[in-house]
């Protein structure tokens, strides 16, 4: 039984969503570092939940090299939860603020980034698993360069408080629009909508829906995309929060929204931010899109290998309508 007296703690990394962040050494494995995130529950009288715990226990199955590893679960008592990670001090965020804004990253740093996020996204996908709340600041990076996506599956576990621990705004700028607008049944699509949003920003070197509010943030999305109708999106006028008198924008040509994405990419940045979650592209078929195929002189990508469960691309997941959305990187 992993206990918490296992762990040294060496220093408070971050306060996130969930609770503090603590760099520690696993003294049951030749002190290894790792990072032990202490959950703060939101009733702290009644315990950590059995669901929760039953929720966790399954991430720990999750081993794909692009998804960071939960090691371990330990309930120090009734009313405390730590989580064990495998420890990486970079996030993407923090990777695109070092590099000089005129540098750039560079397109075959954005094909295999994109590769990597993607693959993760397909690994989880296909165990049943959504993330709902991807964004720079939980894709993580290793000492090699190599992406990994962090707390998969925490927001169906715990939920998430509309500000974080630190009482932080949780950033709207990745959320799928079926969410915005007051969507209670939602699929894998919304994974694949925040991973279009990162691969502009990749691109662009800055957000591409930086929206401050919830209605802000849709009509930023409305602004670029155009304003959605029944053609595009059938049944969207059945959306709690969507309104027939929204302002009426129309479409811009996204070669001018991302100008340094040419073909191939700009088709995959399209087919991830589709309005209609039915069909937008998923992880799998992202895989294979023509964009990863394309060879440079400098480095070919991986093959778009990605593990099979048998589940369908667009999973469609009933969520509980009390859980909240979201989920955090450990920072």
């Amino acid at each position: 039984m992993v206990d918490l007296s296992d762990y040294q703690r060496l220093e408070k990394i971050g306060e996130g969503t969930y609770g503090v962040v603590y760099k520690a050494l696993d003294t049951r494995h030749d002190n290894r570092i790792v990072a032990l995130k202490k959950i703060r529950l939101e009733s702290e009288d009644e315990g950590v939940p059995s669901t929760a715990i039953r929720e966790i226990s399954l991430l720990k199955e999750l081993k794909d090299e692009n998804i960071v590893r939960l090691y371990d679960i330990v309930h120090s008592d009734s009313h405390k939860l730590y989580l064990v990670f495998e420890y990486l001090d970079l996030d993407l965020k923090k990777y695109m603020e070092s590099i000089p804004p005129d540098v750039g990253l560079g397109a075959e740093m954005v094909k295999k980034f994109m590769m990597q996020l993607i693959k993760g996204i397909a690994h989880c996908h296909g165990h049943r698993i959504l993330h709902r709340d991807l964004k720079p600041q939980n894709l993580l990076i290793d000492k090699e360069g190599n992406l990994k996506l962090a707390d998969f599956g925490l927001a169906r576990a715990f939920g998430v408080p509309l500000r974080a621990y630190t009482h932080e705004i949780v950033t709207l700028w990745y959320r799928c629009p079926e969410v915005l607008l007051g969507g209670k049944q939602y699929s894998t699509g919304v994974d694949m909508w925040s991973a279009g949003a990162i691969f502009a920003e990749l691109v662009n070197r800055k957000p591409l829906f930086p929206g401050d509010s919830e209605i802000d943030e849709i009509f930023r999305i409305f602004r670029i995309l155009g304003t959605p109708n029944e053609e595009i999106w059938p049944d969207v006028k059945y959306l709690p929060d969507f309104k027939p008198t929204f302002p009426q924008w129309s479409k811009q040509d996204m070669n001018k929204v991302v100008p340094d994405l040419e073909g191939e990419g700009i088709d995959l940045l399209e087919s991830l931010l589709i309005y209609d979650p039915a069909s937008r592209i998923s992880a799998k078929r992202a895989l294979l899109h023509p964009y990863f195929m394309e060879k440079s002189d400098d480095e070919a990508v991986d093959d778009a290998g990605v593990e099979d469960s048998g589940v369908d691309d667009d999973t469609s997941i009933q969520m509980n309508k009390s859980i909240p959305l979201g989920a955090s990187a450990y920072q």
